[in-house]
């Protein structure tokens, strides 16, 4: 269930329907829609933009929203290609390009998350703010289904999910699933089955492999964003997690938070891993509270160097603002 909140905006949906540019001789599908600063939304594996729907209705009056579909996802291409962390910050720097953008606002939910980190990282220039939601890349914890997934040898299991008689199966389990805490994933569960169910198809399911091996193996995440997390001084960063996430795990967010000079931690209780679909509403209300209350970050290459050389922040940072939790 995506959400059990009213419609935030009777927003035409077709101002939202996908567009296409060819880059690098692929072809990238991108949600794009209205006016003044810009925000990229980014989505997480196996997912694609449509997850960012409800928000991007809500905030077409005050921004530019761009939501792509990442190579390998959704109405993206599907080709044999780099699908790690570093390609896909390029691909969202290069899309920018094409659009004529220059400056964005980030927000990355999951693997997205670990993508923003990098865009940040290695566009510095390009990253006005930070929003991290439920984010990859804190430490090695992750739902043991994608520790699976990740194992050599699932390239034969994953067919199956797509195939009619499991997908009537998963139809009469529904309910016990969901009973029974639907594998951690609680509430989330329809959401997730329904976008997993579409690696029956080959192509699909080859990118989702390649995407997922580049950051988990059986013992878990393997991108750690930590070493370079003291980077983001300077940079607005605020951390969005639930209390009930178990794909990527909630004790990250205090992690992620104290690593992150001077970032902004909002926990939503009893939200799972897709806290923007739990509470919509609130999840907007925080955003546009940390846009209305941060100034863009401007890159500063003496500082970026600074930093670069000793390793750390440096002394007399102000500690971490702001941890908020609610419902």
């Amino acid at each position: 269930m995506r959400s059990q909140e009213t419609a935030l905006t009777g927003i035409d949906p077709d101002t939202f329907d996908l567009r296409h540019r060819v880059i690098h001789g692929y072809r990238r599908a991108y949600r794009m829609a209205g006016r003044g600063p810009a925000l990229l939304f980014i989505h997480g594996i196996g997912d694609d933009s449509s997850t960012w729907l409800d928000v991007l209705a809500s905030l077409t009056g005050e921004y530019t929203v761009i939501a792509p579909d990442l190579l390998g996802h959704g109405g993206s291409d599907k080709p044999r290609a780099d699908y790690s962390v570093a390609a896909y910050a390029c691909g969202m720097r290069d899309l920018l390009a094409t659009l004529d953008i220059d400056r964005v606002t980030v927000v990355g939910h999951s693997l997205g998350g670990g993508v923003a980190m990098q865009f940040a990282y290695q566009f510095p220039e390009r990253c006005e703010r930070l929003v991290l939601v439920s984010s990859g890349g804190v430490g090695p914890g992750v739902h043991p289904l994608l520790r699976l997934a990740a194992a050599p040898g699932t390239d034969l299991m994953l067919p199956l999910l797509g195939t009619p008689p499991v997908r009537e199966a998963l139809r009469h389990l529904s309910s016990l699933l969901r009973a029974t805490g639907g594998f951690g994933l609680g509430e989330d569960l329809d959401y997730v089955v329904s976008k997993y169910v579409r690696l029956a198809e080959s192509p699909s399911r080859q990118a989702f492999l390649r995407t997922l091996r580049a950051v988990v193996d059986w013992r878990g995440q393997v991108v750690n964003m930590l070493d370079r997390s003291y980077l983001t001084k300077g940079i607005p960063t605020m951390l969005v997690w639930g209390t009930r996430d178990h794909v990527v795990p909630s004790a990250h967010a205090s992690i992620a938070h104290e690593s992150m000079p001077g970032s902004r931690l909002e926990i939503f209780e009893g939200a799972g891993h897709f806290p923007h679909h739990t509470s919509p509403q609130r999840f907007l209300a925080v955003l546009r509270d940390f846009l209305t209350h941060t100034r863009p970050a401007q890159h500063n290459v003496r500082r970026w160097r600074r930093l670069l050389r000793t390793g750390r922040t440096p002394a007399g940072t102000p500690a971490p603002i702001g941890i908020s939790s609610g419902s």
